[in-house]
């Protein structure tokens, strides 16, 4: 064995542990899915398929080994006109959904943040006793791998061994705690109009308003917006909107209060039956699945490199990756398009939005953020007939991101939307939040592993006492103490030279440490 290798010391540094997750996948996956249904012989013939509309629930989320799979069902309701009737009839169609996206860095350890939306859904007679639905849609899917790493704060400090360390403080932004809740709630919603009134379509879309973090404990509300389109015994048609208010609470150990969270909640299920004598009254109940994201800052010590004055030393080093948060915002967008109609329009019967592809474009320092749309509503002509119109639209974020940031969106419709006769058609209005998140990636070097040496003196031999030496632009008085074994200190005093100042172009008087 050599003589160095018998005298080398490996340092014991203390170190500390970073807890958080890794996003490993973050996409939208699309697919399209059909269903040839028969009509029950309880319904009569298909004349004419008026419009269609759905429902999307989340029913389930696994993590496996090298892949991510989600399952939910889409609730359809089919509005046609019935031969020898003016009254519409509902065709009630369920069709199951499964996905599955693989992802090689991820373990069954993974949590997975899952959010279905319809972005197309039509049906077609294929003759009066047959119908095809056919859906397109998205399922928004976010895997986060928990991870730890582990950071070296310092080196202890033995006498004799005239070890110097250079320390930092740092910050990062990171994603501590994924938590998810099922809850379920059911209230009683009284309806603008009676007499046999019949349901033909209810839409909900869950919202969460507020999140906070009190101890363990992350308190959030929201509300469920359902859109219904009623039907009374003539034959008369009311769009109606409902807002029904929660407020849960789940446990979120190990968060500080001064975190943010990312809250999404789904639907899983959602009915309704009647309530109440007078026909007028429906009890709406509704399973749902709160996924929250916890991010904090979190303070860091990093031992960022070290050197002995009396002993050569071996200093391994590694990138450490850190995350700076940029922004974080909500941005609406009002959306207003007419939707042209073939023929004039006598009255605004109901509206909805369907969510699309939510793309990114940069323009310099900026992100441009574009949700593509599909706005549909359904109004009466001029002989009272039940129409439907569609159009295609899109809103537009833009969103301050540096070149070296990222920048992540969350596009929510709030379920609001209203319609009103125009010139040539039908008048839709509403808005589009954009949840924005800007982080910038850095990347710091780290020491990990040290190793003292022979005495500096036995390698060295004589040396002068003061060496004269012009500081380049940029060094640190810490690269120059390194590099001559000496102090930063000594040299400060040597020099006059304030706290890490380090006169660029001047000769520097450098002591040696005896």
């Amino acid at each position: 064995m050599e003589k160095g290798a018998e005298l080398s010391m490996e340092l014991e540094f203390e170190r500390d542990h970073l807890h958080d997750h890794e996003t490993v996948l973050d996409t939208t996956l699309c697919q399209e899915e059909t269903l040839e249904a028969i009509v029950p012989d309880a319904c009569p013939d298909i004349r004419r398929i008026v419009d269609c509309c759905g429902q999307v629930c989340l029913t389930g989320k696994q993590a496996q080994d090298g892949a991510a799979a989600v399952s939910g069902v889409i609730r359809a309701a089919v509005l046609y006109q019935p031969e020898g009737g003016t009254t519409l009839k509902k065709l009630e169609l369920s069709l199951p959904f499964s996905c599955r996206a693989e992802c090689a860095a991820m373990t069954q350890a993974a949590e997975i943040v899952a959010s279905p939306r319809l972005r197309r859904i039509e049906a077609r007679a294929l003759n009066p006793r047959k119908v095809l639905l056919r859906v397109d849609l998205a399922v928004d899917l976010l895997v986060l791998q928990p991870r730890e790493r582990t950071i070296c704060t310092q080196a202890p400090e033995e006498s004799g061994n005239g070890l110097c360390q250079l320390w930092e403080q740092r910050e990062t932004y990171i994603l501590s705690a994924v938590r998810e809740r099922p809850f379920s709630m059911s209230e009683t919603v009284r309806l603008p109009v009676g007499d046999g009134v019949e349901i033909l379509s209810c839409r909900g879309t869950a919202l969460c308003g507020e999140s906070r973090l009190i101890g363990s404990k992350l308190i959030f509300k929201g509300s469920i917006d359902l859109q219904l389109l009623l039907q009374d015994g003539s034959g008369g048609l009311t769009a109606h909107q409902e807002s029904l208010a929660f407020s849960q609470v789940m446990e979120a150990a190990g968060a500080g209060e001064d975190s943010t969270c990312d809250m999404d909640v789904e639907l899983t299920d959602l009915s309704w039956q009647p309530a109440g004598e007078d026909g007028r009254s429906i009890e709406i109940s509704a399973e749902l699945l709160a996924q929250a994201m916890v991010w904090e800052r979190r303070p860091l010590q990093l031992l960022r490199d070290l050197y002995s004055t009396s002993c050569l030393t071996q200093v391994q080093t590694e990138e450490l990756a850190l995350t700076q948060l940029v922004d974080r915002s909500v941005r609406t967008q009002s959306v207003r398009e007419l939707l042209e109609t073939a023929a004039p329009a006598h009255s605004a019967v109901d509206c909805w939005l369907s969510l699309g592809q939510v793309e990114q474009q940069r323009e310099g320092d900026s992100v441009n953020v574009t949700a593509q749309i599909q706005l549909t509503a359904l109004y009466l002509n001029d002989e009272g007939q039940l129409q439907s119109v569609q159009r295609a639209a899109q809103a537009v974020c833009r969103v301050e991101c540096p070149q070296e940031a990222e920048c992540r969106v969350r596009c929510r419709w709030s379920g609001e939307m209203f319609a009103a006769l125009a010139a040539g058609g039908v008048e839709v209005r509403c808005s589009l939040d954009f949840f924005c998140t800007v982080l910038a990636r850095q990347s710091v070097t780290m020491a990990v592993r040290g190793e003292l040496g022979e005495k500096r003196a036995a390698e060295a031999g004589e040396q002068p006492s003061v060496v004269l030496r012009l500081a380049a632009p940029g060094e640190r008085l810490w690269d120059i103490a390194k590099a001559y074994g000496t102090t930063r200190e000594e040299i400060r005093l040597a020099n006059g030279l304030e706290e890490d100042e380090t006169p660029e172009h001047t000769m520097l008087l450098i002591p040696r440490v005896r």
